[in-house]
């Protein structure tokens, strides 16, 4: 077999190129990562991949996404990358989805197809959801990330699958992505942006993202917040406010004719007062939330007032770095003898180091016009950047920030780099050409840092075992094969809930939207809604179904030997459908559930010795064979019709346990099941 070669040496026999050219891929995601991912793979060998992303192709991609062209802009991301990593490999197979990942159709039937899952995705709600899939489907998933300079990629699930059914070797599980918390992206919704800004850093984002390119910067190169793609989708008044500040380019150039400060006081007129007013006539905005206050330029600068004094200072050491010596120096605060760069500007300050910054941008750094790009280095652009945000946080009622904090601010939004997500790429297929070796001790979790840390910037640490308490893996996994049109609910509860794997009250399950439970503190009516459910097929249930794929949540409270309440236990049933079954089954077997389910566990505290099977080597309480053998890698039980076999001992102390149990924690009302 290959794994019994050495790594790296195995990649250059025979049989691993052949495992690679054979080897099922999903990538997820065909951005900054999947660009570089899906090129890097058709070039080390790989024929047969599958890409999927929903998103279109924008003006501000192509600066990173070197797959895409100017005249795809509008096209899919999914289609015009696998068109062109094709032209790299012709002979490779490759399925393009435009389609969100989390749609039904993608479910773990789909995922369970192929034998690695290569995530290149910028949203943690569908890495979450990939995630689960692949732990359901059983795929390993080699998962990436990018920040700036930085990235990672991590190996995560079931890494190795039995190459042969008789194999008695134990796959190797790591921890799943979700086994450590984490942390919640710093997104900034263009619909909160654009129209209810409540935070320093929306004002400071606009400034920088929006308006200092709209005024600056390349007009081709529009920014990402101008494809009105919210990090949530928008409201109804979110719509009608974004209808209302359609940005027309030709509003922010200078007409033939006008004066630089007759031009810089109608954008300020633009921005402060008119778009706000507009933004005023949409009431729904504002049900809730403070109203914004226009601002009045001729009160705080007027027409006829004197003109600053020098428009650089040499005192400055952190000038443009290039143009001419006056550009370079080139400061509005300094003229207006602002020099403190911790001092708070009045709204009066804020509205003339707006007007300055626009004159000598259209002066003294003429020659930045059209190609600026914000630094924050750049003493010019931080300034104009802090006066616009100011401007718009007094609008707004947020607290200003000074020169040296928007600087900061500013200078912490970080961009995606191509040359990054190009390292991260060949990092991911790394790690998935040894998945394919089947050699899943040699992977690694892989750190790329900014600077050597402490010799080198790529950092490799060993896989993490999964966390026994992660809601997401920690729970037993089991799956169920029955036919979901012909088997009802009533059946799931009595042959396999209640009478193979005997759980105990209260006990629920959950899939979707959809909830039931059994506990004696269940109000008359919940008990009719869920007896009403009970002869309908797990596909017409409400949620969508207990159809196939569907992954069930089981907790419940069981007992021990003696009858004492034992920890709570968590349990996942995969729901796979089989319309028919072969001919030596009984017709009133149903269901054949594979896996184990977990034994009774002493609560947190308990004496050892009150733990059931404290002398067992297991963990696991086997289900029956079906071929009557002994444990193996997958347990097989076949259920008929009327069999029931919930424990004596549970039987015994139920209803005392329950009662005891209502008494110390009484019930809150239990969601009711639609």
């Amino acid at each position: 077999m290959v794994s019994h070669e050495r790594w790296p040496a195995v990649t250059r026999t025979d049989a691993f190129k052949e495992k690679v050219s054979k080897a099922k891929i999903l990538a997820v995601g065909a951005g900054g990562i999947g660009c570089e991912l899906l090129k890097t793979l058709v070039l080390s060998g790989f024929q047969h991949i599958a890409v999927v992303d929903m998103d279109t192709i924008e003006t501000s991609n192509l600066n990173r996404q070197f797959l895409f062209r100017r005249e795809h802009v509008g096209q899919s991301k999914a289609v015009v990358a696998a068109e062109a990593v094709k032209r790299l490999r012709p002979d490779a197979q490759i399925t393009a989805h435009q389609a969100n990942i989390k749609e039904d159709r993608f479910g773990i039937d789909f995922f369970d197809g192929f034998d690695l899952v290569l995530n290149g995705l910028d949203n943690l709600d569908a890495r979450r959801h990939v995630n689960r899939m692949c732990h359901a489907a059983r795929v390993p998933l080699v998962e990436s990330g990018t920040s700036g300079y930085t990235g990672q990629v991590s190996v995560h699930g079931q890494l190795s699958r039995a190459e042969t059914p008789s194999t008695s070797q134990p796959a190797i599980e790591a921890e799943c992505f979700e086994c450590q918390p984490k942390a919640a992206p710093k997104t900034y919704p263009v619909c909160t942006i654009r129209n209810t800004p409540d935070k320093p850093i929306h004002c400071v984002v606009w400034a920088k993202e929006m308006l200092f390119q709209r005024l600056f910067g390349r007009q081709e190169g529009v920014s990402d917040l101008d494809s009105h793609q919210a990090a949530e989708p928008p409201s109804e008044a979110d719509k009608e406010a974004l209808a209302l500040q359609k940005d027309d380019a030709s509003a922010f150039l200078m007409v033939p004719g006008e004066s630089i400060e007759g031009y810089s006081r109608r954008i300020f007129d633009r921005l402060y007062c008119s778009d706000i007013k507009r933004l005023l006539s949409v009431q729904d905005l504002w049900k809730a939330r403070t109203k914004p206050k226009p601002l009045d330029l001729a009160e705080l600068v007027p027409i006829n007032a004197p003109s600053a004094g020098p428009s650089h200072v040499n005192g400055h050491a952190n000038g443009h770095p290039n143009g001419t010596s006056e550009a370079a120096v080139a400061s509005a605060s300094a003229a207006l003898g602002l020099t403190d760069d911790h001092a708070m500007w009045s709204t009066a300050d804020n509205a003339k180091v707006f007007l300055k910054a626009i004159e000598l941008y259209r002066t003294v750094r003429a020659q930045d016009l059209g190609a600026a790009v914000f630094d924050k280095e750049d003493l010019l652009a931080c300034e104009f950047v802090t006066a616009a945000a100011n401007l718009r946080s007094i609008v707004f009622g947020i607290p200003t920030q000074s020169l040296f904090d928007t600087k900061g601010m500013a200078g912490n939004i970080i961009h995606a780099i191509a040359t990054t997500n190009a390292i991260v790429s060949g990092l991911i297929v790394g790690e998935a050409m040894k998945l394919v070796a089947n050699m899943p001790h040699k992977c690694r979790v892989s750190w790329l840092n900014e600077r050597p840390n402490p010799k080198t910037v790529i950092n490799p640490v060993e896989l993490s075992t999964r966390a026994p308490d992660c809601a997401v893996c920690g729970p037993a996994l089991l799956t169920l094969h029955t036919n979901t049109h012909t088997a009802t609910l009533g059946d799931l509860v009595s042959q396999v809930l209640k009478g193979s794997m005997g759980l105990s009250q209260p006990w629920s399950i959950t899939c979707s939207d959809f909830m039931y439970e059994e506990d004696e503190d269940l109000e008359e009516d919940e008990a009719d809604t869920y007896a009403a459910l009970s002869p309908r097929p797990l596909k017409d249930l409400p949620g969508g179904g207990l159809g196939n794929g569907a992954v069930v949540s089981i907790a419940d409270q069981p007992l021990l030997e003696d009858g004492s309440p034992a920890r709570k236990r968590s349990m996942q049933l995969i729901i796979r459908h089989q319309a028919d079954w072969d001919g030596q089954r009984d017709p009133s077997q149903q269901f054949r559930l594979i896996g184990s389910v977990p034994a009774p566990v002493p609560p947190a505290g308990a004496a050892e010795g009150q733990k059931a099977g404290a002398d067992d080597d297991e963990d696991d309480v086997p289900l029956l064979m079906e071929n009557g053998a002994g444990e193996d890698e997958d347990e097989i039980v076949i259920l008929p019709a009327a069999e029931k076999r919930p424990a004596d001992a549970q039987l015994k102390r139920k209803a005392e346990v329950a009662e005891a149990d209502a008494a110390e924690n009484p019930s809150p009302k239990r969601r009711r099941a639609e």
